[in-house]
C-alpha cells in the first residue's frame, strides 16, 4: 500500500495572486492533498521595508485555505528571491535542506507557481525538479508569449495555465510552446473571494453616482515615463475625469509612489471645482470596486481596468498608453501586449466617450490574430507557429488602424507584411546596414 502524503506548495508573491489561488481553489480547480502550503516570496526591492502578502489587510480571511503559511525570504535569507538563482549542482541540496527545514518528508509535491519564467518561482520549480506544476497568471501578461526561453527539464512538467478571464474570448499564449492547457478561473469564484476582503458594504448610504477611480501604476519606477512625466499623466487623468462632469474623484496611488504626486493632484482637482480623495489603504482595485462602486474606473495599461469592466461592468478608459507603447524597448517587452490589449479595447479619456465599454467578443477572431502578431513580432523564436496568425492579421483589412502596435524595423527583420524590402544581394545589404549606422551616428 502506497502511504506516501501528496504535499500542494502554492508560491504568491502578491495580494492579487493569493487571491487568485484562493478563488482557484474554491471552485476545485486543484484536486486533493494531505496539506496545502502557500509560500508566500516578497520580490519588493528592500524586503525589510515592504510588508509581505501575509501582513496586508485582509489576508487573514485568505489562511484558512491552506494548512500553513511559509515565508520564502525567511528560508533562502539574506539572499533576495529576485537575484538568487543556485548552480544546478546545488540543487539536490537544496532540496533536501527545504524538505527537513518544511517538514516534508519523502512527501510527493505538487507546486502552483507564478511567473516560472523568472526567479524565484523558476528556482523553486527547479528545486522540486519532480515536482508536477501549474502556473497561474495574475494579469494580462498572461495574454503575451513567454518572455524568456524555458528550459524543457521545467517548462515540460507544466500541466496547466490557470487565468482569470479578463479578456473574453481570448486564449492567452503563455506557455504555448509547451502545451500547456489553458483553465480559466470562475469569475464568480473570484468576486466571491473579493468579497471576502471587502469592507462590509451599506446599502442606504450612497449619495447618487460613485466617484471616479484614478489608478496609479508608477511606470517611472519601470523606467517607462519619467516621474515628471507620470506625474503629469495622473493630471491628465484629474482633467480628463472633471471634463467628463465628474465632481467626485479617488485617485489609488501605487504604493512606493511620492507623496508630492498626491499633494499636486488634489489642488488640481480643487482648482477645477472638484474633490480628489487619496486612497491611502494597501487594498486590491477590485475591492474598491465593491466599497466605492465607482462610475468610472481610470488607468494607464493596468490589469485593473479589465477585470472593472469584465468582472463588475464599470466604465473604464485610458490615459497615456499610447505614449508607454511608443517608449517600450525592448519590442520584446512583457508589457507590449498589455499595452496593446487596452489600448485596443478601452476608450480613450480624452478623445472618445470613455462610457463605451469594450466588447472584445465582437471581434474574438481579429483580436486573436492581432494578440498572435504581436506575440510573433516579440517572440519569433519562441513562438514559430504564430507566424501564419501574424501574417493574415498584418495583410488583412485591420493592419492599417493597428500598425502602432508594431515597429516597422520589427516587421522588416522578421520579413513580415509591413516591413521594409530588403536587399537580396549581400553587399547591398552590407551598404545599408552601414548607412544606418551612419544615420545614427549622426542623430546622437
Amino acid at each position: 500500500m502506497n502511504t506516501t502524503r501528496t504535499t500542494q506548495i502554492f508560491y504568491a508573491s502578491t495580494l492579487y495572486g493569493a487571491t487568485t489561488l484562493a478563488a482557484a481553489l474554491d471552485s476545485g480547480c486543484f484536486g486533493p492533498a494531505d496539506r496545502r502550503l502557500l509560500l508566500v516570496g516578497n520580490n519588493a526591492p528592500v524586503p525589510e521595508t515592504t510588508p509581505a502578502l501575509d501582513e496586508m489587510p485582509g489576508f487573514e480571511r485568505l489562511r484558512g485555505r491552506f494548512d500553513a503559511v511559509l515565508s520564502w525570504n525567511e528560508a533562502i535569507s539574506p539572499l533576495h528571491p529576485s537575484g538568487w538563482t543556485p548552480r544546478a549542482d546545488d540543487l539536490p541540496l537544496l532540496e533536501r535542506h527545504l524538505r527537513l527545514l518544511w517538514e516534508l518528508g519523502d512527501d510527493r509535491i505538487e507546486l502552483a507557481v507564478e511567473s516560472v519564467q523568472v526567479a524565484p518561482a523558476l528556482t523553486i520549480a527547479r528545486l522540486f525538479s519532480e515536482a508536477p506544476l501549474d502556473v497561474y497568471a495574475d494579469g494580462l501578461m498572461s495574454y503575451g508569449p513567454t518572455r524568456n526561453k524555458i528550459d524543457p527539464l521545467v517548462g515540460e512538467r507544466v500541466r496547466r495555465l490557470l487565468h482569470l478571464d479578463l479578456v473574453p474570448g481570448l486564449a492567452p499564449l503563455l506557455l504555448g510552446e509547451f502545451g500547456a492547457a489553458a483553465e480559466v478561473v470562475p469569475t464568480e469564484a473570484f468576486t466571491k473571494v473579493v468579497a471576502e476582503l471587502a469592507e462590509p458594504v451599506s446599502s442606504g448610504g450612497s449619495d447618487g453616482e460613485g466617484p471616479a477611480l484614478l489608478l496609479g501604476q508608477y511606470l517611472a519606477a519601470l523606467s517607462l515615463l519619467t516621474p515628471a512625466e507620470e506625474e503629469e499623466l495622473h493630471v491628465r487623468m484629474v482633467r480628463g475625469a472633471i471634463a467628463r462632469g465628474h465632481r467626485r474623484l479617488v485617485f489609488k496611488p501605487h504604493p512606493t509612489a511620492p507623496d508630492a504626486w498626491t499633494r499636486r493632484l488634489a489642488r488640481e482637482a480643487e482648482a477645477l471645482g472638484a474633490e480628489l480623495t487619496v486612497l491611502d489603504r494597501p487594498v486590491l482595485a477590485e475591492v474598491v470596486y465593491r466599497e466605492l462602486r465607482p462610475a468610472l474606473v481610470v488607468g494607464c495599461f493596468s490589469t485593473a481596468l479589465m477585470t472593472a469592466h469584465a468582472f463588475y461592468g464599470i466604465p473604464v478608459a485610458r490615459v497615456g498608453t499610447r505614449t508607454v507603447l511608443g517608449r517600450l524597448t525592448p519590442y520584446q517587452n512583457s508589457n507590449r501586449v498589455p499595452l496593446t490589449l487596452v489600448d485596443a479595447l478601452v476608450p480613450d479619456l480624452e478623445g472618445g466617450t470613455p462610457d463605451r465599454a469594450p466588447d472584445p467578443a465582437q471581434e474574438a477572431a481579429a483580436l486573436a490574430d492581432l494578440v498572435a502578431a504581436v506575440g510573433f513580432a516579440m517572440q519569433s523564436r519562441i513562438r514559430p507557429d504564430l507566424r501564419e496568425a501574424a501574417v493574415r492579421h498584418l495583410s488583412g483589412p485591420l493592419a492599417e488602424r493597428t500598425r502602432p502596435y508594431f515597429t516597422r524595423r520589427r516587421l522588416t527583420v522578421l520579413g513580415l507584411p509591413g516591413g521594409l524590402p530588403v536587399p537580396r544581394h549581400p553587399r547591398v545589404r552590407r551598404l545599408a546596414r552601414r548607412a544606418l549606422r551612419l544615420k545614427r551616428a549622426l542623430a546622437k
